[in-house]
């Protein structure tokens, strides 16, 4: 099994620097439809599917391994080692965008820039900082997803999604969640939502974009603004959505505002 077939790894277009593209909890690379092909006509695209999801092989997920985010962090390296072609940007939804912290951590000089896609350091409310979610929050999303995975999906789908004018695209992340073997989404859903990588965001020293939807139940403002707010240099920039996958719902919107940072910083100028 080589590490192509391992991650379902698939190039699109050519161009001067490349973006490595990592989807979020539950979801796989076809996430990123919209706008991978726009962004193949100026860049090198890597496509792929995170151990356990998608069409990766499911028989490389080792539970050891992936109990924290360094696991599929290091796959990521691995994939950049082997498929990228000069400066390299990290475009992650989600939990990726912290992949991603980790990735230029653990491998420094290997990126040129961060584009993080709803990022949230820390899921967990505490004194000094909003993430979104008390422990009973989480205790009660963790609980009900390990007892009933395939309930948990068609019910959060469409609150994660959000797009209420676009009921289609909470079918096609409920379908997502639900190809995803219970076992591991629910191992991905405790690193994920128990994780704290805040210290590691205070280390970024890359050029980093934050895509922020104004109405986002999974990772609310605040989580972004504290992002921006730790990075130097960072840009903000909201996009007028309601959900928590702007990069399906409000593609144009996306694509304004990452094209003119790759410009500026793709080239690790």
């Amino acid at each position: 099994m080589n590490l192509q077939q391992r991650n379902n790894v698939r190039i699109l277009g050519r161009g001067p620097a490349t973006l490595v593209l990592v989807h979020g909890f539950g979801c796989d690379q076809n996430m990123w439809r919209l706008l991978a092909p726009a962004l193949a006509e100026e860049y090198r695209v890597v496509l792929l599917d995170l151990t356990g999801c998608g069409q990766s092989f499911a028989a490389a997920y080792q539970p050891d391994r992936y109990s924290t985010l360094h696991g599929y962090a290091s796959d990521v390296i691995a994939i950049i080692e082997a498929f990228a072609e000069g400066p390299t940007v990290l475009v992650g939804h989600s939990v990726s965008a912290m992949i991603g912290v980790l990735v230029e951590r653990m491998s420094p000089g290997l990126l040129t820039a961060h584009v993080m896609v709803g990022p949230s350091a820390c899921y967990l409310n505490d004194e000094n900082y909003q993430g979104g979610f008390s422990h009973s929050d989480i205790d009660e999303l963790l609980a009900t997803l390990e007892g009933n995975y395939l309930g948990w999906s068609s019910q959060m789908a469409p609150l994660i999604m959000g797009a209420p004018d676009r009921p289609e695209l909470s079918d096609e992340l409920t379908s997502s969640f639900c190809r995803t073997d219970p076992e591991i989404a629910a191992q991905f859903a405790r690193v994920t939502f128990l994780s704290d990588h805040r210290d590691d965001v205070a280390h970024v020293r890359l050029p980093a974009l934050v895509l922020q939807s104004t109405d986002d139940i999974i990772a609310p403002l605040s989580a972004g603004q504290f992002v921006a707010s730790v990075v130097p240099g960072s840009v903000l920039s909201m996009i007028d959505n309601v959900g928590h996958c702007p990069h399906l719902s409000a593609p144009e919107a996306c694509l304004a505002a990452i094209r003119p940072f790759l410009r500026e910083n793709a080239l690790g100028a």
